[in-house]
Parts: C-alpha cells; structure tokens; sequence
C-alpha cells in the first residue's frame, strides 16, 4: 500500500526533535525524496544514532531494521522503531518520579560534575523506579525520557566538559530532571504507532550487523582530522545510564568520570575507507543509499568510485548544509559551519 508524503509526514512530524550530534534530522526532506524514487520493502538503518531515518523510513510503511553500537540509542529505537504500540499510562508514569532510594550512584559518583543535587536525585529515583519494570516497551519509552532529560537539561546537550558554564539562558536549562522527564514522556508516547510491519532494533558493530534487506542506510561517523568524531566521549554519561551502569569501568583519573570508548573502525583514515569498502561489498545485493559530508574524509570521489564497484547506478546529491554548534564545540581547530551535505544513492534498477 503506497503512503502519500502529506500521511508520512504527518506521523513524522511526532519525532521527538534531539540535539543530538550527527543527527539528520534536518536531511529528512532530501532523504524521503531519494527513498520515494526506490522500490523497496525493507531497510537497515545501520547506524541509527536518533533513529530518525528509521522513524521516517518506519512512517513510509517500510520493514525497519535500526542498528546502532550505543546502547542509549538501541533503546531509542527499542521504544520508537520495534515497538507499535505500547505506551506508559499517566499513573504509572507519576509512579516514575516519587522517591526511590534503592541507589544514589549518579547523586554521589557524578557529584558537582553535571547536575545540581536535587537534579542528580531526580535521576535516580526514576532510574531507580525503571529498573522495576516489567515491560520490555515500556521501560525502554522510560529510559529513552530519562536519557533525553538529561541531554535537554545539560549546556550544549553533552557531557564532555563538567559544570554549567556554557549556560545559554534555555528554557531547558530551567526545567528540572522532573519537568523534562515527564514531557518526554509525553512525546515519545505520542509517536509511538503501529505500520503494521515486524520492526526490529539491533544494539550490535555495525561490521557484524548480518541482516539482509532490500535498502541499507549508511549514516557513520565522520571522519576529520580537525575533529574527533567520538560519540561516546561526548554521551559517555547517558550510555552508562541506559546501561545502569552494568560492565562499565571507568576512568577515574579523568574530570568527567568517562569510561573507555567502545572500539570503531572510523576513528582514523585507513581503517574508514575500509570498513566501507567491506560494508558496501556486503551489501552489494541491496539499494545503498549513504549520508556524508564534504567536510569529511574520504572525499565525494571516494565513495563514487567505491559505490560504482559494485552498483549499476550511482548518483550524488548536494545540500547546502550547517553544523549545530554542539556538534563542533570541541574540535581542535574550527571546522567550517557552512559545508556540503552529500547522499550517496548506489542501486541496480
């Protein structure tokens, strides 16, 4: 069954917006435009980061399959992509903020580095009230909230720096964990909806992701050597939280309280350009479509050539395209606001 744009977008439109780097967001319209000239039922969204593609691609009535290495972002696409109906009611959802004791781990690990006092409490009593919970849907809608509460409540929405002195005046700065936890609530029950598909989300390297769909989208981390491209460094405090904090070891020497970086073979050059070329070798049989900047490396010539190996077709869109000032906050060197967003399309019809 064909679903107009004015339908996809209409659910679409219920996507919790995020901060979050790297975030596509703003590339939804160019995207739905390359995705309406294919044929296709099914679809990997190998690295989902927000699962906004997926949700987009979810809207479309597409089978969804939303992989991404960061557990906070499995459970994102746990609560939006795989799940089709569940929601919290508002009674449980107020059972989620009273005062739970069973653990004050982020009130005293994490003191003074990212919340005030009232705030650290805040979470974890919800995160303390989560863990009680018995369905799977449920609980990841609860910690999805939780995890965007804290981005929302911190300056520039990451953790990499402690204090608040990027302190912008928001809103959401003014908001406590409380307020934040319960509007997100809101949202993320809102988008919750069924396209009647067998959606699933995967929390695997996107290397070892073996699922065999009609399209996969490509939205890795970017690689410059002007600025790392490290997700967990920056979120390091909301990954451990969706995680309870189970398997951590942390870093104690460090300020932040970050802990060791998951391994990623696009942290430097020579293995990016072969992690692609063995990513496209895989999924030869399928639609490519990949999502790059021209601030980036390896540069558009790369990936025209590598997607034409193997791909009949091979096109490149250009969109003019500004970076969030978060996303660049920390670079070594500035890097350009102002660049070239290109979408890679590689397909055999």
């Amino acid at each position: 069954m064909q679903i107009s744009k004015e339908e996809t977008f209409s659910q679409f439109n219920l996507f919790p917006p995020t901060r979050y780097m790297g975030s596509k967001e703003k590339l939804i319209p160019a995207l739905y435009d390359v995705f309406k000239q294919l044929n296709f039922n099914s679809a990997l969204d190998l690295m989902s980061g927000t699962n906004a593609v997926a949700y987009l691609l979810k809207c479309m009535g597409k089978e969804i399959y939303a992989n991404d290495y960061m557990n906070m972002n499995f459970t994102f696409a746990k609560a939006l992509i795989e799940n089709n109906s569940k929601k919290t009611n508002d009674s449980d959802t107020r059972e989620l903020i009273l005062e739970n004791k069973n653990s004050r781990f982020v009130s005293k690990k994490f003191k003074n580095l990212y919340f005030s006092d009232d705030d650290s409490i805040m979470i974890d009593n919800i995160n303390n009230n989560i863990q009680l919970m018995k369905d799977s849907y449920e609980k990841a809608i609860a910690q999805s909230a939780l995890i965007r509460a804290c981005i929302k409540k911190r300056p520039r929405g990451i953790f990499a720096y402690t204090g608040m002195k990027y302190d912008d005046g928001r809103k959401d700065l003014r908001l406590s964990i409380n307020d934040h936890f319960l509007l997100n609530i809101k949202m993320i029950n809102k988008a919750v909806f069924s396209n009647k598909k067998n959606n699933k989300a995967m929390n695997e390297d996107s290397i070892n992701v073996m699922s065999k769909t009609d399209l996969i989208y490509i939205d890795p981390p970017y690689f410059s050597p002007l600025s790392d491209n490290e997700y967990v460094r920056r979120y390091h405090f909301v990954e451990g939280l969706s995680r309870n904090w189970k398997d951590i070891e942390f870093q104690e020497h460090t300020k932040t309280k970050k802990f060791k970086s998951y391994p990623s073979a696009f942290t430097k050059l020579e293995s990016t350009t072969n992690a692609f070329e063995s990513i496209i070798k895989k999924y030869a049989n399928s639609d490519i479509v990949i999502s790059y900047s021209s601030n980036a490396l390896p540069d558009k010539s790369f990936f025209l050539k590598l997607l034409g190996k193997y791909k009949k077709y091979v096109d490149c869109i250009s969109i003019d395209y500004q970076y969030s000032f978060s996303n660049q906050g920390f670079a070594k060197d500035k890097i350009k606001n102002k660049v070239n967003e290109y979408i890679f399309l590689g397909t055999d019809k």
